[in-house]
């Protein structure tokens, strides 16, 4: 199986997500969490052909939630990051797909169909997008560069500890941004548009494909305590150029209670 053939795959989705009747059948999952008839159809069009391209891996999904996977290699996907965004018609969602294999992210996708932007790695090999190679932003200090933060929108308890590591990172960088996928706040953090990316807590499918493209783009991905990451479980994500990681980790030191 070559990533060409997947990503040619994850790129006959743009119809659905450019389509606005389907994006305006809306479920309510739980605060501020939706899923549309787009993220359906762009999960059961990529279970259904992946499954044709290679049936002996096993799949995981967000409309499908976390389970247990008795196999050593599966897809995550999350058909789209962000749902909200895709609803109010705030241009900025993707198509997130990464390959596990042995607990490890071997291939990684994120596809901005809204600007034809593929992102790519498989590890080993280097981050790409479309066809040429990308690398972590060179900015050696939080000044010198701009921010992604996530809000955790679905657990609202942790926003008054979330906004105040939001504005200690905000006074020591250039500025901060927030596009509401994580998925394009990753693929951003591999092509150098930022210096880093942070959020306290992140589902498999919202950082596996990502994850994989910082590491190849030659930056480093942790959680708030600087642990690796285990793709196969939720939890807090900081991905950086590397230079920047030990400062960007001080500021989000959790205060004591």
């Amino acid at each position: 199986m070559k990533i060409q053939e997947v990503i040619a795959l994850v790129k006959r989705t743009k119809d659905l997500v450019e389509n606005q009747e389907l994006a305006e059948h809306i479920k309510v999952k739980g605060p501020a969490d939706y899923v549309t008839q787009v993220d359906i159809g762009i999960q059961n069009f990529l279970k259904e052909e992946l499954s044709r391209l290679a049936p002996q891996i096993q799949f995981l999904g967000e409309e499908t939630g976390l389970q247990e996977l008795t196999g050593d290699s599966f897809w995550i996907l999350d058909p789209i990051d962000g749902t909200t965004n895709l609803i109010h018609g705030y241009l900025h969602s993707t198509v997130s797909l990464g390959l596990c294999q042995q607990g490890e992210i071997v291939m990684g996708i994120v596809y901005d169909p809204f600007r034809e932007e593929v992102f790519w790695a498989e590890k080993g090999k280097g981050s790409f997008l479309n066809d040429k190679p990308i690398q972590v932003s060179k900015s050696a200090s939080l000044s010198k560069t701009i921010i992604g933060v996530g809000t955790t929108p679905y657990q609202r308890e942790l926003a008054e500890e979330n906004f105040k590591c939001f504005h200690r990172v905000f006074m020591r960088c250039q500025d901060i941004r927030r596009t509401g996928s994580a998925a394009m706040e990753l693929a951003y953090t591999a092509c150098g548009r930022q210096g880093g990316y942070f959020e306290a807590c992140l589902q498999p499918w919202d950082y596996a494909a990502g994850l994989l493209l910082v590491q190849e783009a030659g930056g480093l991905v942790t959680d708030f305590f600087g642990r690796p990451t285990d793709p196969r479980k939720a939890g807090s994500v900081v991905a950086t150029n590397g230079l920047l990681h030990k400062e960007l980790l001080e500021l989000l030191k959790r205060e004591p209670s």
